[in-house]
Protein backbone atom coordinates (compact mmCIF):
# COMPACT_ATOMS: atom_id res chain seq x y z
CA UNK A 1 0.00 0.00 0.00
CA UNK A 2 1.77 3.67 -0.83
CA UNK A 3 1.97 5.99 1.66
CA UNK A 4 -0.90 8.61 1.74
CA UNK A 5 -0.93 12.16 1.17
CA UNK A 6 -1.42 13.51 4.68
CA UNK A 7 -1.91 17.35 3.22
CA UNK A 8 -4.72 15.66 1.37
CA UNK A 9 -6.96 18.96 1.35
CA UNK A 10 -10.74 19.84 2.34
CA UNK A 11 -13.24 18.54 -0.34
CA UNK A 12 -16.01 19.65 -2.26
CA UNK A 13 -18.04 16.99 0.13
CA UNK A 14 -16.81 18.36 3.42
CA UNK A 15 -17.89 21.73 2.21
CA UNK A 16 -21.58 21.40 1.47
CA UNK A 17 -21.66 19.18 5.12
CA UNK A 18 -20.28 22.02 7.15
CA UNK A 19 -22.38 24.87 5.02
CA UNK A 20 -25.30 22.25 5.46
CA UNK A 21 -24.56 21.68 9.45
CA UNK A 22 -24.75 25.71 9.44
CA UNK A 23 -28.29 26.10 8.39
CA UNK A 24 -29.07 22.94 10.14
CA UNK A 25 -28.00 23.93 13.29
CA UNK A 26 -30.76 25.44 15.21
CA UNK A 27 -33.30 23.01 14.51
CA UNK A 28 -30.58 20.12 15.83
CA UNK A 29 -29.85 21.97 19.05
CA UNK A 30 -33.91 21.83 19.38
CA UNK A 31 -34.11 18.40 19.04
CA UNK A 32 -30.90 17.93 21.49
CA UNK A 33 -32.07 20.36 23.86
CA UNK A 34 -35.58 18.95 24.39
CA UNK A 35 -33.81 15.84 24.85
CA UNK A 36 -31.55 16.79 27.96
CA UNK A 37 -34.52 19.19 29.05
CA UNK A 38 -36.39 15.47 29.75
CA UNK A 39 -33.26 14.55 31.50
CA UNK A 40 -33.44 17.56 33.89
CA UNK A 41 -30.52 19.53 32.54
CA UNK A 42 -30.50 23.06 33.36
CA UNK A 43 -30.83 25.90 30.34
CA UNK A 44 -27.73 26.98 30.99
CA UNK A 45 -26.02 23.69 30.42
CA UNK A 46 -28.12 22.88 26.80
CA UNK A 47 -26.54 25.71 25.52
CA UNK A 48 -22.95 23.88 25.57
CA UNK A 49 -24.42 22.20 23.13
CA UNK A 50 -23.96 25.69 20.78
CA UNK A 51 -20.14 26.10 22.01
CA UNK A 52 -21.24 28.27 25.18
CA UNK A 53 -19.15 27.02 27.82
CA UNK A 54 -20.85 26.78 31.70
CA UNK A 55 -17.59 26.81 33.28
CA UNK A 56 -14.17 28.34 33.18
CA UNK A 57 -11.19 27.38 31.40
CA UNK A 58 -8.67 25.30 33.73
CA UNK A 59 -5.97 27.99 35.42
CA UNK A 60 -2.63 26.14 33.73
CA UNK A 61 1.32 25.92 34.85
CA UNK A 62 3.33 27.81 32.34
CA UNK A 63 4.12 24.85 29.54
CA UNK A 64 0.79 22.52 31.14
CA UNK A 65 -1.63 20.90 28.74
CA UNK A 66 -5.54 21.17 28.75
CA UNK A 67 -6.05 17.64 27.41
CA UNK A 68 -9.62 17.22 26.08
CA UNK A 69 -11.54 13.94 25.41
CA UNK A 70 -14.67 13.37 23.95
CA UNK A 71 -16.67 10.13 23.37
CA UNK A 72 -20.11 9.66 22.23
CA UNK A 73 -22.11 8.23 25.54
CA UNK A 74 -21.46 6.26 28.98
CA UNK A 75 -18.90 3.55 27.67
CA UNK A 76 -16.98 5.44 25.57
CA UNK A 77 -16.89 8.64 28.29
CA UNK A 78 -15.77 5.58 31.06
CA UNK A 79 -13.06 4.53 28.50
CA UNK A 80 -11.93 7.95 28.43
CA UNK A 81 -11.74 8.53 32.09
CA UNK A 82 -9.53 5.31 32.23
CA UNK A 83 -6.83 7.30 30.15
CA UNK A 84 -7.28 10.89 32.08
CA UNK A 85 -6.69 9.33 35.31
CA UNK A 86 -3.68 6.93 33.73
CA UNK A 87 -2.28 10.54 31.94
CA UNK A 88 -3.01 12.38 34.83
CA UNK A 89 -0.75 10.08 36.98
CA UNK A 90 1.74 10.71 34.07
CA UNK A 91 1.49 14.56 33.76
CA UNK A 92 0.62 15.99 36.95
CA UNK A 93 0.36 19.34 36.20
CA UNK A 94 -2.19 18.89 33.08
CA UNK A 95 -5.64 19.39 33.09
CA UNK A 96 -8.62 17.98 31.32
CA UNK A 97 -11.69 18.22 29.75
CA UNK A 98 -14.54 15.68 28.66
CA UNK A 99 -17.12 16.11 26.20
CA UNK A 100 -19.89 13.90 25.27
CA UNK A 101 -23.09 14.16 24.41
CA UNK A 102 -25.60 12.52 26.42
CA UNK A 103 -27.51 13.42 29.85
CA UNK A 104 -26.39 10.10 31.62
CA UNK A 105 -22.84 10.49 29.87
CA UNK A 106 -23.07 13.88 31.98
CA UNK A 107 -24.73 12.24 35.36
CA UNK A 108 -21.67 9.73 35.14
CA UNK A 109 -19.40 11.89 35.15
CA UNK A 110 -20.10 13.94 37.29
CA UNK A 111 -19.52 11.31 39.79
CA UNK A 112 -16.53 10.03 38.72
CA UNK A 113 -14.30 12.51 36.72
CA UNK A 114 -10.95 13.32 38.85
CA UNK A 115 -10.92 16.87 40.32
CA UNK A 116 -8.37 17.78 37.56
CA UNK A 117 -10.86 17.08 35.18
CA UNK A 118 -14.31 19.09 34.09
CA UNK A 119 -17.28 17.92 31.92
CA UNK A 120 -19.26 19.60 28.77
CA UNK A 121 -21.63 18.73 26.37
CA UNK A 122 -19.82 18.43 23.11
CA UNK A 123 -20.91 21.24 20.76
CA UNK A 124 -23.02 20.49 18.07
CA UNK A 125 -20.83 20.08 14.68
CA UNK A 126 -21.37 23.00 13.14
CA UNK A 127 -19.17 25.89 12.53
CA UNK A 128 -20.43 28.14 14.72
CA UNK A 129 -20.74 25.95 17.60
CA UNK A 130 -17.47 24.65 17.59
CA UNK A 131 -15.80 28.03 17.24
CA UNK A 132 -17.17 29.17 20.10
CA UNK A 133 -16.21 25.90 21.67
CA UNK A 134 -12.50 26.14 20.68
CA UNK A 135 -12.16 29.59 21.26
CA UNK A 136 -12.99 29.54 24.87
CA UNK A 137 -10.94 25.82 25.74
CA UNK A 138 -8.50 26.18 23.35
CA UNK A 139 -7.16 22.39 24.01
CA UNK A 140 -3.81 21.37 23.26
CA UNK A 141 -4.85 18.13 22.03
CA UNK A 142 -7.97 16.40 21.12
CA UNK A 143 -8.67 12.38 22.01
CA UNK A 144 -11.57 11.26 20.21
CA UNK A 145 -12.77 7.52 21.41
CA UNK A 146 -13.93 4.92 19.13
CA UNK A 147 -16.13 6.29 16.22
CA UNK A 148 -16.73 9.82 16.57
CA UNK A 149 -15.61 11.66 13.11
CA UNK A 150 -17.03 15.09 13.80
CA UNK A 151 -15.88 16.74 10.64
CA UNK A 152 -16.15 20.27 11.27
CA UNK A 153 -15.06 19.63 14.69
CA UNK A 154 -11.66 18.01 13.35
CA UNK A 155 -11.22 20.53 11.00
CA UNK A 156 -11.39 23.35 13.09
CA UNK A 157 -9.41 21.88 15.91
CA UNK A 158 -6.60 20.59 13.76
CA UNK A 159 -6.35 24.17 11.99
CA UNK A 160 -6.40 25.97 15.66
CA UNK A 161 -3.20 23.74 16.49
CA UNK A 162 -5.03 21.10 18.66
CA UNK A 163 -2.75 17.37 18.01
CA UNK A 164 -5.79 15.04 17.38
CA UNK A 165 -5.94 11.05 17.94
CA UNK A 166 -8.82 8.30 17.46
CA UNK A 167 -8.43 5.99 20.30
CA UNK A 168 -10.10 2.90 20.99
CA UNK A 169 -11.02 3.42 17.23
CA UNK A 170 -13.94 0.79 16.17
CA UNK A 171 -15.78 1.32 12.65
CA UNK A 172 -18.66 -0.93 11.68
CA UNK A 173 -18.80 -2.45 8.35
CA UNK A 174 -21.46 -0.96 6.94
CA UNK A 175 -19.75 2.68 8.12
CA UNK A 176 -16.54 1.53 6.24
CA UNK A 177 -18.41 0.80 3.63
CA UNK A 178 -19.77 4.41 3.50
CA UNK A 179 -16.61 5.66 4.08
CA UNK A 180 -15.01 3.97 0.97
CA UNK A 181 -17.73 5.49 -1.54
CA UNK A 182 -16.16 8.94 -0.49
CA UNK A 183 -12.69 8.39 -0.48
CA UNK A 184 -10.98 11.99 -1.24
CA UNK A 185 -13.14 12.99 2.28
CA UNK A 186 -12.25 9.99 4.72
CA UNK A 187 -8.64 10.30 3.18
CA UNK A 188 -8.61 14.21 4.44
CA UNK A 189 -10.36 13.23 7.58
CA UNK A 190 -7.91 10.32 8.81
CA UNK A 191 -4.67 13.06 7.47
CA UNK A 192 -6.41 15.29 10.42
CA UNK A 193 -4.98 12.33 13.21
CA UNK A 194 -1.57 12.45 14.28
CA UNK A 195 -2.45 9.05 16.26
CA UNK A 196 -4.94 6.26 15.60
CA UNK A 197 -5.01 3.82 18.19
CA UNK A 198 -7.73 0.83 17.33
CA UNK A 199 -9.18 -2.21 19.29
CA UNK A 200 -8.19 -4.94 16.54
CA UNK A 201 -6.19 -5.22 13.62
CA UNK A 202 -9.19 -5.39 11.15
CA UNK A 203 -10.15 -2.20 12.84
CA UNK A 204 -6.44 -1.25 11.34
CA UNK A 205 -7.19 -2.17 8.11
CA UNK A 206 -10.03 -0.65 7.30
CA UNK A 207 -8.89 2.66 8.43
CA UNK A 208 -5.45 2.19 6.28
CA UNK A 209 -8.32 1.47 3.04
CA UNK A 210 -9.49 4.72 4.07
CA UNK A 211 -6.20 6.55 3.40
CA UNK A 212 -4.53 6.43 7.15
CA UNK A 213 -0.42 6.87 7.30
CA UNK A 214 0.93 3.65 8.35
CA UNK A 215 3.28 4.77 10.53
CA UNK A 216 0.61 6.43 12.84
CA UNK A 217 -2.18 3.69 13.19
CA UNK A 218 -1.45 0.92 15.97
CA UNK A 219 -4.07 -1.71 17.18
CA UNK A 220 -3.94 -1.45 21.03
CA UNK A 221 -6.99 -3.79 22.12
CA UNK A 222 -10.11 -2.46 24.13
CA UNK A 223 -9.22 0.46 26.64
CA UNK A 224 -12.46 -0.20 28.48
CA UNK A 225 -10.77 -3.44 29.27
CA UNK A 226 -8.88 -1.13 32.10
CA UNK A 227 -11.67 1.25 32.94
CA UNK A 228 -12.36 1.36 36.95
CA UNK A 229 -15.03 -0.87 37.82
CA UNK A 230 -18.58 0.00 37.82
CA UNK A 231 -19.71 1.69 41.14
CA UNK A 232 -22.24 -0.02 43.55
CA UNK A 233 -24.01 0.44 46.31
CA UNK A 234 -23.30 -1.05 49.84
CA UNK A 235 -26.75 0.14 50.81
CA UNK A 236 -28.72 -1.20 47.92
CA UNK A 237 -26.67 -4.55 47.81
CA UNK A 238 -27.47 -5.43 51.89
CA UNK A 239 -31.44 -4.72 51.03
CA UNK A 240 -31.15 -6.94 48.03
CA UNK A 241 -29.33 -9.61 49.35
CA UNK A 242 -32.19 -9.47 52.32
CA UNK A 243 -34.50 -9.98 49.83
CA UNK A 244 -33.57 -12.29 48.14
CA UNK A 245 -32.65 -14.34 51.38
CA UNK A 246 -30.25 -16.54 49.76
CA UNK A 247 -32.56 -17.39 46.81
CA UNK A 248 -30.58 -17.53 43.51
CA UNK A 249 -30.47 -15.33 40.93
CA UNK A 250 -28.81 -14.18 37.27
CA UNK A 251 -29.07 -11.24 35.35
CA UNK A 252 -29.69 -10.56 31.90
CA UNK A 253 -28.91 -7.16 31.16
CA UNK A 254 -28.81 -4.34 28.16
CA UNK A 255 -31.24 -6.18 26.42
CA UNK A 256 -33.01 -5.31 23.23
CA UNK A 257 -36.15 -5.12 21.58
CA UNK A 258 -36.99 -8.71 20.19
CA UNK A 259 -34.35 -10.24 22.57
CA UNK A 260 -36.47 -10.40 26.10
CA UNK A 261 -38.74 -13.32 24.68
CA UNK A 262 -35.59 -15.23 24.30
CA UNK A 263 -34.85 -14.50 28.08
CA UNK A 264 -38.02 -15.17 29.97
CA UNK A 265 -38.59 -18.49 27.37
CA UNK A 266 -35.39 -19.30 29.18
CA UNK A 267 -36.24 -18.51 32.67
CA UNK A 268 -39.59 -20.58 32.39
CA UNK A 269 -37.31 -23.60 31.64
CA UNK A 270 -35.02 -22.86 34.59
CA UNK A 271 -38.28 -22.42 37.33
CA UNK A 272 -38.91 -26.33 36.20
CA UNK A 273 -35.85 -27.58 38.38
CA UNK A 274 -35.07 -23.89 40.06
CA UNK A 275 -38.55 -23.02 41.38
CA UNK A 276 -37.15 -20.54 43.68
CA UNK A 277 -34.50 -18.72 40.68
CA UNK A 278 -34.91 -14.76 40.39
CA UNK A 279 -34.16 -13.20 37.34
CA UNK A 280 -32.72 -9.83 37.42
CA UNK A 281 -34.05 -8.24 34.11
CA UNK A 282 -32.33 -5.06 33.05
CA UNK A 283 -33.19 -3.30 29.30
CA UNK A 284 -30.74 -1.25 27.66
CA UNK A 285 -33.45 1.92 27.37
CA UNK A 286 -35.70 1.77 30.33
CA UNK A 287 -38.18 3.76 28.94
CA UNK A 288 -39.53 0.11 27.04
CA UNK A 289 -40.59 -1.15 30.83
CA UNK A 290 -43.81 -1.14 29.73
CA UNK A 291 -43.80 -3.26 26.84
CA UNK A 292 -41.35 -5.82 28.85
CA UNK A 293 -43.25 -5.62 31.61
CA UNK A 294 -46.13 -6.73 29.20
CA UNK A 295 -44.16 -9.21 28.20
CA UNK A 296 -43.55 -10.41 31.41
CA UNK A 297 -47.16 -10.74 32.66
CA UNK A 298 -47.94 -13.02 28.65
CA UNK A 299 -45.11 -15.56 30.04
CA UNK A 300 -47.06 -15.95 33.11
CA UNK A 301 -44.13 -15.15 35.48
CA UNK A 302 -44.55 -13.30 38.74
CA UNK A 303 -42.21 -9.34 38.50
CA UNK A 304 -41.62 -6.54 40.07
CA UNK A 305 -40.56 -3.44 38.59
CA UNK A 306 -37.70 -1.69 40.38
CA UNK A 307 -38.98 2.01 39.23
CA UNK A 308 -42.31 2.14 41.47
CA UNK A 309 -40.57 1.00 44.38
CA UNK A 310 -42.40 -2.58 43.71
CA UNK A 311 -40.79 -4.81 46.59
CA UNK A 312 -39.05 -7.71 45.65
CA UNK A 313 -40.20 -10.62 47.61
CA UNK A 314 -40.07 -14.88 47.48
CA UNK A 315 -42.85 -14.82 44.53
CA UNK A 316 -41.18 -12.41 42.72
CA UNK A 317 -39.62 -14.16 39.53
CA UNK A 318 -38.58 -11.81 38.11
CA UNK A 319 -37.41 -8.47 38.68
CA UNK A 320 -37.35 -5.51 36.43
CA UNK A 321 -34.14 -3.15 37.17
CA UNK A 322 -35.80 -0.23 35.01
CA UNK A 323 -33.29 2.46 36.31
CA UNK A 324 -30.22 4.05 35.69
CA UNK A 325 -27.16 3.98 37.24
CA UNK A 326 -27.37 1.02 39.83
CA UNK A 327 -25.70 -1.47 36.87
CA UNK A 328 -22.84 -2.12 39.53
CA UNK A 329 -24.90 -3.24 42.54
CA UNK A 330 -26.75 -5.80 40.10
CA UNK A 331 -23.23 -6.82 38.60
CA UNK A 332 -21.99 -7.35 42.27
CA UNK A 333 -25.12 -9.35 43.30
CA UNK A 334 -25.02 -12.01 40.66
CA UNK A 335 -22.06 -14.34 39.80
CA UNK A 336 -24.08 -14.91 36.04
CA UNK A 337 -24.61 -12.33 33.91
CA UNK A 338 -25.99 -12.47 30.11
CA UNK A 339 -25.54 -9.47 27.82
CA UNK A 340 -27.82 -8.71 25.43
CA UNK A 341 -27.73 -6.87 21.97
CA UNK A 342 -26.21 -10.14 21.24
CA UNK A 343 -28.97 -12.28 20.52
CA UNK A 344 -29.77 -9.98 17.47
CA UNK A 345 -27.11 -8.36 15.47
CA UNK A 346 -26.69 -5.13 17.33
CA UNK A 347 -23.01 -5.47 18.70
CA UNK A 348 -22.80 -7.03 21.79
CA UNK A 349 -22.12 -4.82 24.99
CA UNK A 350 -19.39 -4.64 27.65
CA UNK A 351 -17.78 -7.92 29.18
CA UNK A 352 -15.30 -6.33 31.05
CA UNK A 353 -17.71 -4.50 33.66
CA UNK A 354 -19.35 -7.40 34.18
CA UNK A 355 -15.50 -9.56 34.80
CA UNK A 356 -14.69 -6.38 37.16
CA UNK A 357 -17.42 -7.09 39.46
CA UNK A 358 -16.18 -11.08 39.90
CA UNK A 359 -19.17 -12.44 37.14
CA UNK A 360 -19.04 -14.92 34.66
CA UNK A 361 -20.22 -13.82 31.36
CA UNK A 362 -23.22 -15.15 28.87
CA UNK A 363 -23.54 -13.65 25.38
CA UNK A 364 -24.98 -14.32 21.96
CA UNK A 365 -23.08 -14.56 18.57
CA UNK A 366 -24.06 -10.72 17.40
CA UNK A 367 -21.22 -9.30 19.01
CA UNK A 368 -19.73 -7.64 16.29
CA UNK A 369 -18.86 -4.31 18.41
CA UNK A 370 -16.36 -6.43 20.82
CA UNK A 371 -14.96 -8.75 17.63
CA UNK A 372 -11.39 -8.24 19.26
CA UNK A 373 -12.77 -9.30 22.64
CA UNK A 374 -15.56 -11.99 23.17
CA UNK A 375 -13.91 -14.65 20.72
CA UNK A 376 -10.44 -15.04 23.30
CA UNK A 377 -12.29 -14.58 26.48
CA UNK A 378 -14.67 -17.20 24.93
CA UNK A 379 -11.45 -19.46 24.53
CA UNK A 380 -10.25 -18.64 27.75
CA UNK A 381 -13.08 -20.22 29.86
CA UNK A 382 -14.71 -16.47 30.96
CA UNK A 383 -17.15 -16.18 28.77
CA UNK A 384 -19.89 -18.65 27.21
CA UNK A 385 -21.35 -17.94 23.46
CA UNK A 386 -25.24 -19.34 23.24
CA UNK A 387 -27.23 -19.08 19.75
CA UNK A 388 -31.15 -19.25 21.55
CA UNK A 389 -33.19 -19.24 24.69
CA UNK A 390 -32.54 -23.33 24.57
CA UNK A 391 -29.05 -22.67 24.98
CA UNK A 392 -29.99 -20.02 27.55
CA UNK A 393 -31.44 -21.94 29.73
CA UNK A 394 -28.65 -24.91 29.49
CA UNK A 395 -25.54 -22.88 30.03
CA UNK A 396 -27.46 -20.56 33.22
CA UNK A 397 -28.31 -24.08 34.49
CA UNK A 398 -25.01 -26.06 34.11
CA UNK A 399 -23.70 -22.80 36.16
CA UNK A 400 -26.00 -22.97 38.87
CA UNK A 401 -25.64 -27.15 39.30
CA UNK A 402 -21.78 -27.11 38.74
CA UNK A 403 -20.26 -24.12 41.19
CA UNK A 404 -17.24 -25.53 40.47
CA UNK A 405 -17.65 -24.64 36.81
CA UNK A 406 -19.18 -21.43 37.52
CA UNK A 407 -15.72 -20.11 39.89
CA UNK A 408 -13.41 -21.48 36.95
CA UNK A 409 -15.45 -19.03 34.63
CA UNK A 410 -15.51 -16.31 37.05
CA UNK A 411 -11.68 -16.70 37.49
CA UNK A 412 -11.15 -16.65 33.86
CA UNK A 413 -12.86 -13.76 33.21
CA UNK A 414 -11.11 -11.80 35.61
CA UNK A 415 -7.43 -13.25 34.15
CA UNK A 416 -8.93 -11.73 30.98
CA UNK A 417 -9.60 -8.52 31.98
CA UNK A 418 -6.22 -8.25 33.56
CA UNK A 419 -4.11 -9.44 30.86
CA UNK A 420 -5.62 -6.86 28.43
CA UNK A 421 -5.91 -3.62 31.31
CA UNK A 422 -2.06 -3.98 30.43
CA UNK A 423 -2.12 -2.48 27.19
CA UNK A 424 -3.07 0.54 28.57
CA UNK A 425 0.52 1.80 29.67
CA UNK A 426 1.43 1.34 25.70
CA UNK A 427 -1.85 3.89 24.84
CA UNK A 428 -0.67 6.16 27.15
CA UNK A 429 2.91 5.91 26.28
CA UNK A 430 1.95 6.58 22.51
CA UNK A 431 -0.55 9.40 23.44
CA UNK A 432 2.35 11.58 25.26
CA UNK A 433 4.80 10.52 22.16
CA UNK A 434 2.76 11.50 19.91
CA UNK A 435 0.77 14.44 21.24
CA UNK A 436 3.18 16.29 22.89
CA UNK A 437 1.59 16.64 25.89
CA UNK A 438 4.62 15.92 28.50
CA UNK A 439 4.63 18.66 30.32
CA UNK A 440 7.20 19.32 33.41
CA UNK A 441 5.48 18.17 36.79
CA UNK A 442 4.46 21.90 38.24
CA UNK A 443 1.84 22.72 40.93
CA UNK A 444 -0.70 25.16 39.25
Amino acid sequence: MSKPDQTAPPTLLFYSYRALTRLLAPFAYRKVATKLAAHGVSDRRQRERLGHASQPRPDLAASAPLIWFHGASVGESLAAITLINRLHARIPAARFLLTSGTATSAAMAAKRLPDCAQHQFAPLDSPSAVARFLAHWRPDAGIFVESELWPVTLSAAKAGGTRLALVNARLSAKSVAVWRKKLPTARYLMGLFDLLLTQNQQVADDLLSLGADPARVFPSGNLKAGAAALPDSPDLLGEMRTALAGRPLWIASSTHKGEEEAVLDAHKVLLQDHPELCLFLIPRHPERAEEIGAKITQAGLAYAKRSTGTALTSETQVYLADTLGELGSWYALSPIVFLGGSLRPIGGHNPFEVAQAGAAVLTGPGYSNFIETYPPMIAAGGATEIGDARELAQAVDLWLTQPEQLQNARNAARRYVDEQSGQLDVVVDRLISSLGVNAPERTP
